[in-house]
């Protein structure tokens, strides 16, 4: 186990990061301002929703082996129950950090996904956003952070 905000700042470094679950109708859609935010501070950011071929105003995969030349690093931002799936393809990938969103609400968390991701070698942050921690924090998540909104964990 590391130290999560180790374990942040590692994930952070990989420029070429997937969010899945980004909607069609963003609003204020948890994945939809992670998606932004990293796409906004210069990383190469992709959209994966197997209902859209577009959102954001950029292409939309159906999945994450069709990312033309992979990535790095997953922020999980759909529903508990896809992301055991999600991480099951991660494995098969070798993608090996992955970031479970969780905010105010449920959030994306599965305890399915986060065992069977760090069984296989994943780091697996299970809660909180990539939204709390710099380079992409703002003021809003570093206060949501501070008061445990998320439920971010101590160690991954």
């Amino acid at each position: 186990m590391i130290p999560v905000k180790q374990a942040a700042h590692e994930f952070l470094e990989h420029r070429r990061i997937a969010v899945t679950g980004v909607s069609r109708s963003p609003k204020d859609h948890g994945a939809n301002v992670v998606y932004k935010r990293l796409r906004d501070r210069g990383y190469t950011v992709f959209a994966v929703n197997p209902n859209a071929d577009q959102v954001e105003g950029d292409t939309c995969y159906h999945d994450l082996k069709s990312v033309p030349g992979g990535v790095e690093a997953v922020v999980i931002a759909t529903s508990p129950a896809h992301a055991e799936d999600t991480m099951r393809e991660c494995v098969s990938l070798g993608i090996g950090r992955v970031w479970m969103h969780r905010g105010p609400g449920a959030g994306s968390v599965s305890e399915q996904a986060t065992a069977y991701g760090r069984a296989n070698g994943v780091t697996v942050i299970d809660g909180g956003c990539p939204c709390m921690f710099d380079p992409t924090a703002d003021v809003g998540h570093k206060v949501m952070h501070a008061f445990g909104v998320g439920h971010m964990p101590k160690q991954v």
